[in-house]
């Protein structure tokens, strides 16, 4: 869909962050929204903000790992649009800390929410798409579907599972050329999503100093529903990520080991949090977790040519090398 002026798009997650600017980004180009989360206040302000753009938008209080609600939200937008379009699951959260420090119910929680939520948006939306012969899902996963996270195994788990799930899809869905199922492997991204998951590690988490914008990853969606492609990374470490577990899985699982546990005996004491896995949070809705801007964090641009200047001065390292041993 070149133009998405007046499209039907299913945002789920979009109280605040990634979901919140996917939001705003589709209003932008004159997209008829339904929004999606638990907190219905934080829903009204985004779908305000997106009226206010020109946009229309309605309002669905959604708990993704209810397959009835995500039924209902399918309805609702049908009801009020006539069809659906473009399905964004982004309804996400983790667990960060020793898997068995964490109650198991946050960790059941994480695969309902972020797997099964998934696989529920789904459910909803190929029926309504085969019926019209045309739409694209679209399914925010991150570079933990590529290589695993140490200290976020639940995390880890379902975003392995969403990848294969989605692989699956694209492959039954093969005779149906203009339905499509994208998969999208965001890098880090400063969003609120960090205080919303749960942290059970006693240790403040440092996002480092590669970290990409919520826009950057919203931007991305709106390209995938003008041009539709399998998989995207968003982000040269996301990118890194795939390249090194597919090329070296046990190297890149005993070097992201070893980085972690550095990170956390540097990283300051904290207390643990079970965010708003159990329960939504009363934080006012936003776009950005405000890391990037504390901290002077570059735009996605300059990340981007950075890194391509640290793995082409590696690769050259890595030639000169191999060209003195054999010689």
């Amino acid at each position: 869909m070149n133009d998405l002026r007046d499209a039907v798009v299913v945002v789920t997650g979009a109280s605040s962050g990634i979901g919140r600017a996917t939001a705003l980004a589709f209003a932008r180009h004159g997209a008829r929204l339904a929004l999606a989360a638990r907190r219905v206040e934080a829903l009204e302000e985004v779908a305000g903000l997106c009226r206010s753009r020109g946009a229309e938008a309605i309002v669905v209080s959604t708990d993704v790992t209810d397959p009835r609600a995500v039924e209902r939200l399918a309805t609702r937008a049908e009801e009020a649009f006539g069809r659906i379009d473009i399905w964004i699951n982004n309804a996400g959260t983790g667990v960060f800390g020793p898997y068995q420090d964490a109650p198991l119910d946050l960790h059941r929680r994480t695969v309902e929410i972020n797997l099964l939520g998934g696989m529920y948006g789904a459910y909803a939306a190929l029926p309504r798409f085969l019926g019209q012969g045309h739409g694209t899902l679209i399914t925010n996963i991150s570079l933990g579907g590529w290589a695993p996270a140490p200290f976020a195994a639940a995390y880890t788990a379902s975003k392995f599972g969403l990848r294969g799930f989605t692989a699956s899809l694209r492959q039954e869905l093969r005779r149906h050329p203009d339905i499509h199922v994208c998969s999208v492997f965001p890098a880090m991204v400063d969003t609120p999503g960090l205080e919303h998951g749960a942290n059970v590690s006693g240790r403040r988490i440092d996002t480092g100093p590669l970290v990409y914008a919520p826009e950057d990853v919203s931007e991305t969606f709106v390209h995938l529903a003008r041009h539709p492609h399998d998989e995207v990374a968003v982000g040269w470490p996301a990118r890194a990520a795939q390249a090194a577990y597919a090329l070296a899985p046990g190297p890149t699982e005993h070097i992201m080991g070893i980085a972690i546990h550095r990170m956390l005996d540097r990283a300051r004491p904290a207390r643990q949090s079970y965010g708003a896995i159990r329960q939504p949070l009363s934080d006012r809705p936003r776009i950005s977790g405000g890391w990037r801007r504390r901290h002077g964090v570059p735009s996605a641009r300059i990340l981007s040519l950075a890194g391509a200047a640290l793995l082409g001065g590696a690769t050259l390292l890595a030639l000169g090398a191999r060209a003195k041993r054999q010689h």
